[in-house]
């Protein structure tokens, strides 16, 4: 049996601890592996620690299509790493259980916010290219990520005085799905069958990281990966998303300037020139002509690996006196599609605030079906109502708990 079918195949023992995170439908807890003969036979493969996503089996579609994602990916040191799965039976009630690797740092909102906003371009760049390593992965494997952002890009901070800085990975893949395929949900109110039942539009993903293509076509392919990641390196290089709704406006208006209008995401002026042009490469339209992770790769913004600057050495840290003084402060909320495996702080201070730089226009002709375009939108976004830009698709709303 692989190592991650199930932890019922691979006899391996663990015991729920606290709870560091819920939703709508899952929990995540931390899991510790217990000591004995049938820990023994995985224990140089399993660590101290283990995050564990839990959820009625009756609605489990999400967290067993994460299971299968991870499955096909295989090994990739950019992206957090699955353990397995199996269903336990709690309070009577059958739950299922997806054993995941544990990020001590919490996401990129969290490092976020302990620099107060916003990171250094040096940080912007080493994490970019960790992320653009993870997609290119995801791709050639044949996989569309479909919620990148800076929730859903975890941090792990060094253990020892190594000399290296921290790592990012990237994380959830419950709306992850193969590149082709047609668009399905993964949420847990189409019956387990990915349909929404009405033959229309899906809101699929997180409305602030959403490409045009997805707008305008309904399609969610790696290009669309890409333009979400420029979204995180917007939001992580300004300190603030980067569409910029004011107070009151609605998911249509939004969904308008993406997808019909000729603007494109604002790029942070004090940004260098070589992380602007990256983020053009990031941001064009027209998705056949947007650069691959692969060619971004490339790119002067991140290509440099051996620079000093990209990566710097660390203090060596005080060493844990257990495996708990590895525990950041978990203090507040973060809404995600599917839970993350570390929960982050509330929302930064920018949310709906307006942003004063001028937008950065690109060209942008005019669509064939323009009409078609926008009627698309009206179904998509009819709400008038203050919407949250940061809720996934399924609406889930996750919160960190101690």
């Amino acid at each position: 049996m692989e190592l991650w079918e199930s932890s019922a195949a691979m006899e391996i023992e663990w015991v729920r601890g606290e709870e560091i995170g819920h939703g709508a439908f899952a929990r995540i807890c931390l899991a510790v592996p217990q000591k004995g003969k049938k820990k023994e036979k995985h224990s140089g493969r399993l660590p101290p620690l283990m995050a564990v996503k839990s959820c009625d089996l009756s609605k489990s579609v999400t967290l067993r299509n994460e299971l299968r994602i991870f499955r096909r990916l295989g090994e990739c040191p950019h992206v957090i790493r699955c353990f397995g799965s199996d269903v336990s039976v709690e309070g009577g009630s059958d739950v299922y259980n997806l054993l995941l690797e544990y990020a001590p740092g919490g996401s990129l909102v969290s490092e976020m916010k302990k620099r107060g906003g916003k990171l250094p371009e040096t940080e912007v760049r080493r994490y970019t290219q960790s992320i653009l390593q993870a997609l290119r992965h995801i791709h050639r494997s044949g996989f569309v990520h479909g919620d990148i952002k800076v929730q859903n890009i975890l941090v792990f901070p060094p253990v020892c005085g190594c000399g290296v800085a921290a790592e990012v990975k990237v994380a959830d893949f419950g709306l992850a799905r193969e590149a082709g395929s047609s668009t399905r949900s993964t949420t847990e109110n189409d019956g387990g069958d990915g349909v929404d039942g009405s033959g229309g539009f899906e809101w699929r993903g997180t409305p602030l990281y959403m490409s045009p293509e997805a707008v305008n076509k309904n399609e969610h392919e790696a290009p669309s990966d890409v333009w979400a990641l420029g979204c995180a390196v917007v939001e992580m290089a300004g300190g603030r998303p980067a569409w910029d709704q004011p107070a009151g406006a609605n998911a249509y208006s939004l969904m308008l300037r993406i997808g019909v209008g000729g603007e494109t995401p604002t790029i942070p002026q004090d940004l260098s020139e070589e992380g602007k042009d990256f983020l053009r490469k990031c941001f064009v339209k027209d998705p056949m002509k947007r650069w691959t992770a692969e060619m971004l790769l490339s790119h002067p913004f991140v290509a440099l690996e051996s620079r000093s600057d990209l990566w710097p050495p660390l203090p060596r840290p005080p060493s844990p006196r257990s495996h708990f003084d590895l525990f950041l402060d978990w203090d507040s909320s973060v809404q995600s599609s599917t839970a993350s495996i570390s929960p982050s702080p509330a929302p930064l201070p920018w949310e709906f605030r307006r942003h004063e730089s001028e937008f950065d226009f690109r060209p942008l002709e005019e669509p064939e079906n323009r009409v078609a375009i926008i009627e698309r939108i009206q179904s998509l976004a009819c709400s008038s109502e203050m919407p949250n830009w940061e809720e996934d698709s399924d609406g889930s709303l996750w919160f960190a708990v101690k």
